[in-house]
């Protein structure tokens, strides 16, 4: 094993932030005030879109929602950076 390759098998033990997102908004800061217990807020994603997933806020990959037992999971559908797969830019 060379050096390299024991400093990538440190990296491997890091603990990172992985999230899913599901869409965005702009709202206006009195909206957001506005928000009560049954609030719908709508977002700039389609039901049928793939969802982002991030690590530290950097897009790597996109999924769709799975349900197993009682909780949610994520099914990884593409890579990020593969052919297919769409730009690095996650809707802003």
């Amino acid at each position: 094993m060379t050096l390299h390759t024991r400093g990538f098998d440190l990296l491997k033990e890091v603990d990172v932030r992985l999230s899913v997102e599901l869409g965005r908004t702009d709202m206006k800061l009195k909206d957001v005030l506005a928000l009560g217990e049954e609030s719908v807020v709508m977002l700039d994603r389609l039901t049928d879109e793939l969802l982002d997933v991030m690590v530290n806020g950097k897009l790597i990959a996109r999924g769709e929602i799975v349900a197993q037992g009682n909780r949610f999971g994520l099914r990884i559908v593409e890579l990020a950076g593969q052919a297919g797969a769409a730009s690095d830019g996650a809707t802003s």
